[in-house]
């Protein structure tokens, strides 16, 4: 049994909430959203890929009599980040050593 689909002020057929009632504006919105999950999706992949990459360096850094953390280069890390992202760029450099050593 086939059901009407009933759109709604800013919600399209497809059910994804625009914030908009212009059809061209809400279909452009959707169309950018389908491009930001892409690069999430890469986002996520790379941040996992990374982490997995970082443990792998602490853990060979360990195993070989070396210290658990180089902090030097955590610093030029914080550093580039900062450097292209600003202050954000920091926090964001913070989230993604963590992810790969895990909290101090």
């Amino acid at each position: 049994m086939a059901t009407d689909v009933v759109e709604q002020p800013g919600k399209p057929a497809n059910g994804h909430e625009t914030g908009t009632e212009a059809p061209d504006a809400a279909e452009r919105i959707i169309e950018i959203r389908e491009r930001i999950d892409e690069i999430d999706s890469a986002l996520i992949a790379l941040w996992q890929e990374r982490a997995a990459l970082s443990q792998q360096v602490g853990a060979t850094r360990v195993a070989s009599g070396g210290t658990r953390l180089v902090l030097s280069r955590e610093r030029e890390i914080l550093d580039r980040f900062r450097n292209a992202l600003g202050t954000d760029g920091t926090q964001l450099a913070l989230l993604i050593l963590r992810a790969g050593r895990g909290p101090l």
